[in-house]
């Protein structure tokens, strides 16, 4: 016999999971964060630097901007918002 929590998780499948940094602390509970990924170009086989930034929502304030974080994917929060903090890993120098 199965719980209903064991249920639930297993129909929701996985959530994504990203590393970037902090490059805005401004608002209140919010913060931006950029992720950097590399990929090849289809055509001219040149590998090229794409950049997303991304709002999480951080609940105690904590990240500060340079701060290297991870972020997971959740619901909309606000209209903008859909990632939120999971921890700091490595702190601004």
């Amino acid at each position: 016999m199965t719980s209903s929590t064991e249920t639930a998780t297993s129909q929701r499948g996985e959530r994504k999971v990203r590393q970037g940094r902090v490059v805005s602390d401004a608002m209140d509970k919010t913060v931006v964060v950029e992720i950097q990924r590399t990929t090849t170009h289809p055509l001219y086989r040149k590998i090229i630097n794409r950049t997303e930034k991304l709002l999480a929502h951080d609940e105690e304030n904590t990240a500060n901007v340079g701060d290297r974080v991870r972020v997971a994917e959740t619901r909309p929060l606000s209209k903008h918002k859909r990632w939120r903090l999971v921890d700091v890993i490595e702190r601004a120098k």
